[in-house]
């Protein structure tokens, strides 16, 4: 097994703060490491080196001669006026990157929703970031380095890009270096894990559940070792407090001795705790929906309903987690549930008692109070708190979420991602809710903060409603899971597992139908029995269809001209020239008949 990447007392210094200080570390093939740490202590700082696109302040970094290494970094380096297609394989021609399985799979799986033709400017955030890492997953790299390739994909792309990550290279070679906050992610690809921390690279075997084993029985013989020094020392002060006089004639190297053991007490880590706080009553009657109906207007002229007649009960003391795909309509039920959105049709009844919280996807609330100081924002609610069975102010809550006293004077616009999650989940709690809704709470936080947060929101005694593409936040705060499909809310009683067991069945009839050409109901009819979202699923790959077919026509004349002035003579360059046209007209025959299919279910044939 040899080394791929090797670093030689590395260490590097952001202003005001050493991230890494003389680490000597190695990446093997084989490899498949997790980066975790809390937020600001290096973690992407340390890929950034390995990719070779940050230099050390000190010490050296080393690869093997001639391997490849692909970094998909915190922000993409894509040229706005490109197109998506190219954007992702470049100038490569069509008819070889679509012989690739591996890049077809790829491309459907993460930008299949795209117009491979649209402006990446043109993109949303999410989007984009979809774009790029399709972008270096079609390419052939001896080692990734991606950070936080989860974000903006939701949990059937989680488990896909899962899948791809573990049997992309053979057993024992290619190695895989990933920042995340995704445990359950963690736990699917990694076989061992780097913990960031005071500037030191501590490495564990296996996943995260491995990690976290292995961290607390090495924090365990560090408390025992802990305590055995502490009793040492508190008998070597002992000693030598009898006065003045007496420490004069003590020997000198048990002084020396004390005063190593005072200078060996470690400096405490910024520990985070969080409890439970005070709420207002709830009474019987939460939330109630009969048949609500939510539609947008597309492009085309016609509507998306993305609710589609849906009735739920959600009663006191309920923990709900929301599941479904990305634009599937969770948010929009968040905000029906709490009168932001008014259905189409249908009606929604709130409790007299009910007090909302709600934390979203862009923290709206706290965006509005950009140019105030954090201590300005906290004097804004009362001034103390009852937490358990103390009493605690604004300030002392949030230095248990992490904060230090010199950040209260920062401006919130200042704040990093996670520290504004962190502010703006605290300012929820603060308004004492009793009917809490989060919208993606785990975004920006790293693993430490997310056990936190679990801890809240395992003691929250109010009504819970929560979206979630993190899995294991999901299932581990909330007692039941309900799946947004075609608009219907339905009940999963298997949690995410059978979720996505449904997304498959629904993958694999959508599939079997398109592959069917002796379907008895004429087209048309077939057409007025599919429901909205599959008509929507259908038209997307009929546009797709049509353009990959401009597109190989436009490529199969131009390989025709080429064929055509090929000089006769020579047979090896005409028969593979040949061969690309003909590889182009099968594909385009191909895609012929999937058009064809299409147009007979959307009844437009």
């Amino acid at each position: 097994m040899g080394i791929l990447i090797g670093c030689e007392r590395i260490g590097h210094e952001w202003p005001g703060k050493r991230v890494l200080d003389r680490q000597t570390l190695s990446v093997f093939e084989g490899d498949r490491i997790g980066i975790v740490g809390r937020n600001g202590d290096g973690k992407s700082t340390l890929l950034s080196i390995l990719a070779g696109e940050l230099g050390p302040d000190e010490g050296k970094v080393t690869y093997r001669g001639g391997i490849a290494v692909g970094l998909l970094g915190q922000a993409d380096e894509l040229n706005d006026d490109d197109t998506v297609g190219h954007a992702i394989v470049g100038d490569v021609p069509t008819h070889e990157w679509a012989a690739s399985v591996r890049t077809r799979e790829t491309i459907a799986q993460l930008v299949g929703d795209l117009d491979w033709e649209g402006r990446i400017g043109d993109l949303s955030g999410g989007q984009r970031r979809r774009a790029d890492l399709a972008r270096l997953l079609v390419g052939d790299w001896d080692v990734l380095c991606l950070d936080e390739p989860t974000n903006h994909l939701d949990l059937g792309a989680i488990r896909w890009l899962a899948r791809h990550l573990r049997s992309r290279w053979p057993q024992g070679t290619g190695a895989l270096l990933v920042v995340t906050h995704d445990r359950w992610f963690l736990d699917e690809v990694c076989l061992g894990m780097w913990e960031v921390h005071d500037g030191r690279v501590e490495p564990f075997e296996g996943g995260y559940s491995a990690y976290v084993q292995q961290r607390v029985e090495r924090e365990r013989q560090a408390q025992v070792a802990e305590e055995r020094r502490q009793n040492i020392l508190r008998k070597e002060l002992n000693w030598l407090a009898h006065g003045a006089k007496a420490r004069t004639s003590k020997p000198r190297f048990r002084i020396e001795a004390a005063m190593a053991l005072v200078e060996q007490d470690p400096p405490l880590r910024n520990t985070i705790e969080l409890q439970r706080m005070a709420m207002t009553r709830l009474g019987k009657q939460v939330v109630e929906l009969r048949n609500v109906c939510v539609s947008y207007p597309t492009d085309d002229g016609g509507e998306l309903r993305v609710l589609d007649g849906i009735s739920w009960i959600l009663g006191p003391g309920e923990r709900v987690g929301i599941l479904g795909e990305n634009g599937a309509g969770k948010t929009t039920l968040l905000r029906v549930i709490r009168g932001e959105r008014r259905p189409d049709a249908g009606w929604v009844k709130v409790g007299k008692t009910v007090r909302f919280g709600m934390l979203g996807q862009r923290m709206e609330r706290l965006a509005e109070h950009d140019d105030w100081r954090v201590e300005e924002l906290l004097a804004r609610f009362k001034r103390s708190y009852h937490v358990g069975d103390k009493l605690q102010s604004p300030e002392q809550l949030l230095e248990r979420l992490g904060f230090a006293r010199a950040d209260f004077s920062t401006y919130v616009r200042d704040l990093s991602g996670g520290q504004r999650r962190r502010l703006a989940l605290l300012c929820v709690l603060m308004e004492e809710p009793n009917v809490l809704i989060l919208d993606e709470p785990g975004n920006d936080l790293d693993t430490d903060m997310l056990v936190a947060v679990e801890d809240l929101l395992d003691t929250w005694p109010g009504t819970l409603v929560m979206v979630s593409h993190d899995r294991s936040l999901l299932e581990r705060v909330t007692d039941d899971q309900f799946a947004l499909i075609d608009g219907l809310l339905t009940h999963c009683p298997g949690g995410v597992d059978e979720y996505l067991s449904r997304l498959d069945e629904r993958a694999a009839r959508t599939n079997d139908e398109s592959r069917a050409s002796d379907v008895p109901e004429t087209a048309t009819n077939a057409a007025k029995g599919l429901s909205n979202a599959e008509r929507r699923e259908l038209k997307k790959r009929f546009d797709s269809v049509e353009r990959r077919m401009a597109r190989l026509e436009d490529e199969s004349g131009h390989l025709r001209e080429v064929l055509a002035q090929t000089d006769p003579t020579d047979f090896e360059l005409l028969l593979s020239r040949q061969a690309d046209v003909e590889a182009a007209e099968e594909q385009l025959d191909e895609l012929e008949t999937e058009w064809l299919e299409l147009s007979e279910r959307l009844g437009l044939a």
